[in-house]
């Protein structure tokens, strides 16, 4: 394992920039007949907010709880609850969310 040092913690610490993670909960019309066709509606403008760089990460949660998904959205959290309030599945009751700020290095990913 590499060794780190207190300066070089300080000083990538100074390289963080704000960002803003969502995680998605199932909402009170998710098991609807009608939930198939919004949800889909619903990957279709993440792969849009992805497009415009908007949304960095997008997971999916499909263990059956009660999180449906997680985003990284590279917002702070008033401009990431208006995007969300614009979400089709939002909208329709099919999904709630939370916000919450959050920091992390400009240029993390996840592996290849």
């Amino acid at each position: 394992m590499t060794a780190i040092s207190d300066e070089a913690m300080r000083e990538a610490l100074t390289k963080t920039k704000v960002y803003s993670v969502m995680i998605l909960l199932a909402g009170p019309r998710r098991h609807e007949p009608e939930a198939a066709r919004i949800i889909w509606e619903h990957g279709r403008r993440n792969f849009e907010l992805r497009a415009k760089g908007k949304l960095s990460i997008v997971c999916p949660v499909s263990d059956g709880s009660n999180v449906c998904g997680l985003g990284i959205f590279n917002a702070d959290t008033e401009e990431t609850k208006r995007i969300m309030e614009g979400d089709p599945g939002v909208k329709a009751g099919v999904f709630n969310y939370e916000v919450h700020p959050c920091r992390s290095f400009p240029g993390d990913s996840l592996p290849g």
